[in-house]
């Protein structure tokens, strides 16, 4: 059976920091050429909004994880995968560059609740929820990319919450004047554009921090 083609799109999506990120994933999964028993998918996680920042990885898929994960076709693990690198990012674990060495991000069983047989990235508060909601349509908006899919069960897979809890979050929002949602797809507002300087100096405190942290790490060495 051949391996799904994915055609790349532009969908942004942010950490609970404030990071606007889309991700370029070079299907499929390989077999570790290391003798090593897991297999590999190299990834490229964009900065949106910056002068050509990035960060490579190589998503690590753990022997454990394989039997849990129906395949590793993009249908069954993509959203999983770009939750993995979303965490590593919102634990300040990866840095972002305008060239760099490829850094290996283990996607294990760590994000498993084997006896609740639930993936789980990390709770959020109804404010944080609302805040990335905000976020990420404003971003999708701010690099052209059209509305912004709130839809998404990679978003609402994020922060621990029903699809269904998600848009009702958004459609909270939307009441409240910041968007216009339409078929799962919202259209950010006046309302909302007119924040876009708290948007921007989110994302700037947020790189600097992480910044500031790589910067020590490397002087501790």
């Amino acid at each position: 059976m051949s391996t799904e083609t994915f055609v790349e799109k532009k969908t942004v999506y942010v950490t609970l920091s404030g990071l606007p990120l889309s991700f370029h994933l070079e299907w499929p999964f390989r077999p570790s050429t290391s003798g090593a028993d897991f297999h590999v998918l190299h990834a490229d996680i964009r900065l949106e909004n910056s002068d050509g920042l990035h960060a490579p990885a190589a998503v690590n898929l753990s022997a454990t994880l394989r039997e849990i994960v129906p395949s590793l076709e993009p249908r069954d693990v993509e959203s999983l995968v770009i939750n993995s690198l979303r965490k590593q990012v919102d634990k300040r674990q990866l840095e972002f560059v305008k060239s760099g060495k490829m850094v290996p991000v283990h996607f294990s069983s760590r994000f498993y609740d084997f006896k609740k047989k639930l993936w789980v990235f990390g709770k959020a508060s109804a404010e944080d929820i609302n805040r990335l909601i905000l976020h990420k349509v404003y971003w999708q908006s701010r690099v052209g990319a059209g509305p912004a899919w709130l839809a998404d069960e990679t978003d609402a897979l994020y922060v621990s919450v029903t699809l269904r809890e998600w848009l009702a979050a958004a459609e909270n929002l939307e009441e409240e004047g910041w968007f216009k949602l339409e078929n799962g797809r919202a259209t950010a507002s006046e309302k909302l554009l007119r924040e876009a300087g708290k948007f921007e100096t989110d994302m700037q405190t947020a790189l600097d921090e992480l910044e500031k942290k790589h910067a020590f790490e490397r002087g501790a060495r």
